[in-house]
């Protein structure tokens, strides 16, 4: 969007000087060449106020750039730091999860185990 204002006030700079430009060499009283150099003279200064115009908004443009891909540079950093990290921490997260399933698989075979023996010290009681 800035750059469209740019572009406009650029054509502005360069129509409104052009045209103040002529119309006062038109109307000055002197004589052809002179008014031919006048009107070269001031097409150059237009020319080159709109060439240092056009620079400077390119410059600003590639900074704008410049800072731009440096942002997202740094971003994609972060991000892939934080991705790493929250991969690291799931992995453990994980480790930790089947070792206590397996520490609760363990115990709960040990109580089924042990009520099975139960039950079968009873059966073999109520026999007797």
């Amino acid at each position: 969007m800035s750059d469209n204002r740019t572009l406009e006030f650029l054509k502005g700079v360069l129509i409104g000087g052009f045209v103040g430009a002529m119309a006062g060499i038109l109307f000055a009283p002197k004589s052809g060449e002179e008014t031919r150099r006048e009107i070269k003279e001031k097409a150059d200064e237009v020319y080159d106020q709109a060439r240092k115009e056009y620079e400077e908004s390119v410059k600003k443009a590639r900074a704008s750039l410049d800072e731009t891909v440096k942002k997202i540079q740094k971003l994609e950093e972060e991000a892939r730091k934080k991705t790493e990290e929250l991969e690291k921490r799931l992995a453990e997260t994980l480790e930790k999860s089947k070792e206590s399933l397996e520490s609760r698989t363990g115990r709960l075979k040990e109580a089924i185990e042990a009520a099975k023996e139960t039950f079968q010290e009873e059966k073999k009681k109520k026999k007797s």
